[in-house]
């Protein structure tokens, strides 16, 4: 990701201060405006165009407000219960193209924090444009970490030692039984499992539950060639780093066998082959009735924080068309999608041009299927190694680490950066991948294949963040589009017939297998089946950022719609996206469920209102 954007700046008319210089005077003014009490004094300290992104700190929430204006509202609503002090760089702070950029920390009345300011200068004073603060830990609540990590040993007799093995068995045999968890996690993939390891940091009573057997089934189950497209430093967990000898672009099964391990070694409390079938919220008890069953039998579960933790990408789109009655071959969705191995010799219709419909393409294409990609509406494609270089390289990679630039700080650097603002981030570096990769792009629309850039040219990151769909890594299945090697159709589908798919424009495909890679709804559609569509209209759309663009309607709402934070349903909460979301948002959800678990007010700034149903 290329940080090359800034607003323009006034030149200076007498020496510069230094960067240190500049920024203990920013901090001293601002913290002077806030121990005062003075909410116009500490807002007049942001620019005219400027974002402060509060995960947590002060608000209870994850919420962005801009310009002087919402600074003045954000704290208004929060400056005397938040009480923040001691700021002060933690970092000597550095100074490019007219921008002071400093890491600092500070504290609050119940926490402590991390941030990033981007300084400029405006009208003859320092003000800032981009501020960034996190929650990192509560006080008196700390994680036993570093000089705070458990002896692991009692030293001397004692006729009435319990050894670790006997402490974990008998937690184990009390968790939903005589001890209900305070959190209850539904879904144990990379996101629930993340979770239940912060939670479990922080001495929270959880429990993750999910349907499968093992812990690492929901990848060890899909399509054989699945890798994940992004790299090691982009995917780690909390606590437990990757080894250095980790594939770069890991295997799906390497990750299921990683996550099973990560379990273990996390003490994780986690409950395999065990499926929710029902949960409501009494407001009177305050906590949910949750209906499980494990491994077939019957059991009721009493949490008072409910947590989906089943997928970003929701349920499966799985349309419902004339014939599939009738059809002779096999059909499913992605997601259920086999592997290649029974289709050798046959004709396989992929119905998509996203990420899973260019894997499960190639993958047949290489067991000798004769594949066509129906593509329905245009795609944003970007090679593997171009993202590398030019989207994540200054970021996540061996380059960043040289550089200083931990898999922690790039994860705040990238949260720092407004979601209102990033696009202009992403278009320079697209732009670079797109000259780059001329030849490639031209002979993919030379075959007939519609590429787009996203709404304004800001590729694949914001397609991401604003639908979640729209784009694929080419690690190799689009040469064979390019190329002509996987046969190429565009419309919608109206039908199947015995033996094919019949398109809009009367094109007939025959098939023997066709795979539906079209996508997944909102993660409110699980709440839906799980509570009640009461519920999930409630709560409403997950995920998007409400830009106006392509598949996230407006309102703009700064945020991850409903993502890591309160919803409008009380104690219900939504966590998941990719590995890099999941490891770095899950302290935040973390925090505060470790509020509410030891009674801390947590009063929310911002609740986010719903403009969308899913």
């Amino acid at each position: 990701m290329t940080l090359i954007d800034h607003p323009a700046t006034d030149d200076p008319t007498t020496a510069a201060p230094s960067p240190q210089e500049r920024a203990d005077a920013w901090f001293a003014s601002f913290e002077a405006a806030l121990a005062a009490g003075d909410v116009p004094a500490a807002a007049g300290h942001f620019a005219a165009t400027s974002f402060w992104r509060d995960l947590v700190a002060f608000s209870w929430n994850l919420t962005t407000v801009e310009d002087p204006g919402g600074v003045a509202d954000l704290l208004g609503a929060t400056l005397e219960r938040v009480a923040p002090s001691g700021f002060a760089t933690s970092e000597p702070p550095e100074e490019a193209d007219g921008v002071t950029t400093a890491w600092f920390d500070f504290e609050t009345s119940v926490g402590r924090g991390h941030g990033l300011v981007r300084l400029v200068e405006e009208d003859g004073e320092t003000r800032a444009w981009t501020f960034l603060t996190t929650l990192r830990e509560l006080k008196g609540h700390e994680e036993p970490r570093g000089t705070r990590r458990p002896m692991g040993a009692a030293h001397g007799a004692d006729k009435n030692r319990t050894t670790w093995k006997e402490a974990r068995q008998a937690e184990a045999e009390s968790l939903g039984s005589t001890e209900q968890p305070y959190v209850l996690v539904i879904g144990g993939g990379q996101g629930g499992i993340a979770l239940g390891a912060r939670l479990r940091q922080l001495g929270v009573t959880a429990l993750v539950i999910d349907k499968h057997p093992r812990p690492g089934d929901q990848w060890r189950n899909r399509y054989k060639s699945l890798c994940l497209h992004d790299p090691v430093w982009y995917d780690h967990l909390p606590y437990l780093k990757f080894p250095d000898n980790w594939p770069v672009f890991a295997p799906k099964d390497k990750i299921g066998d990683w996550l099973e391990s990560y379990v273990k070694v996390m003490e994780v409390p986690y409950w395999s082959s065990t499926v929710a079938t029902s949960a409501s919220y009494s407001e009177e008890t305050g906590e949910w009735t949750v209906e499980v069953e494990r491994e077939g039998r019957p059991l009721t579960l009493r949490p008072q924080q409910l947590v989906l933790a089943t997928g970003m990408s929701g349920k499966p789109n799985i349309p419902v068309l004339d014939g599939q009655d009738v059809f002779r071959g096999d059909q499913h969705h992605s997601s259920a999608h086999p592997g290649p191995d029974a289709y050798a010799g046959k004709k396989a219709v992929v119905i998509g041009s996203n990420n899973s419909a260019f894997d499960i393409c190639g993958a047949l294409w290489e067991h000798d299927a004769d594949v066509t990609m129906v593509q329905r509406s245009s795609t944003h494609i970007v090679k593997s190694d171009s993202l590398m270089e030019y989207g994540l390289g200054d970021l996540y990679s061996e380059r960043a680490l040289a550089a200083g630039v931990t898999t922690e700080k790039a994860d705040l650097i990238f949260a720092s950066l407004p979601y209102r603002i990033l696009h202009t981030f992403q278009i320079p570096a697209y732009e670079a991948m797109a000259e780059k990769d001329k030849d490639f792009y031209d002979r993919l629309e030379a075959s007939g294949f519609r590429h787009d850039w996203g709404d304004d040219g800001s590729g694949l990151f914001m397609k991401y963040l604003r639908r979640g769909s729209g784009y694929y890594i080419d690690v190799g299945a689009a040469e064979l589009v390019a190329d002509g090697q996987v046969k190429l159709a565009h419309g919608q589908v109206t039908h199947l017939t015995e033996n094919g798919v019949v398109l809009d424009d009367g094109t007939e495909l025959p098939a023997d297998v066709v795979v539906y890679a079209t996508g997944y709804g909102s993660m409110n559609g699980w709440a839906a089946d799980l509570i009640s569509q009461e519920v999930a209209d409630r709560v409403g759309k997950c995920w998007g950022l409400g830009s106006d663009t392509t598949k996230d309607p407006g309102p703009w709402e700064g945020e991850q719609r409903n993502m890591w934070k309160p919803t409008q349903q009380e104690a219900l909460w939504f966590h998941g996206g990719n590995l890099h979301q999941s490891r770095h948002y899950s302290l935040y959800l973390a925090l505060q469920l470790k509020a509410r678990a030891e009674g801390i007010p947590t009063p929310v700034y911002g609740l986010q209102e719903v403009h969308h149903l899913g």
